[in-house]
């Protein structure tokens, strides 16, 4: 049976582990964030642009004849 000292080191271990982990995991999630704030600002800008670019392309040309 472990002593108490043996189960409070255990313990300890145990929780430096899981500070380590959230630190590593609240990281990733920071960057993720980043991210997609990053991409959706890039997406934003497409979009623009395809909207600026499809209202200039019907403006100025007819539609094709139905044959």
């Amino acid at each position: 049976m472990p002593t108490d000292s043996e189960r409070l080191d255990a313990l300890e271990a145990r929780l430096e582990f899981q500070d380590e982990t959230i630190a590593t995991l609240n990281d990733a999630l920071v960057d993720q964030q980043a991210q997609l704030t990053h991409l959706s600002k890039q997406y934003e800008l497409v979009i623009a642009r395809l909207q600026s670019l499809a209202g200039h392309q019907f403006e100025d040309h007819e539609p094709p004849p139905h044959y």
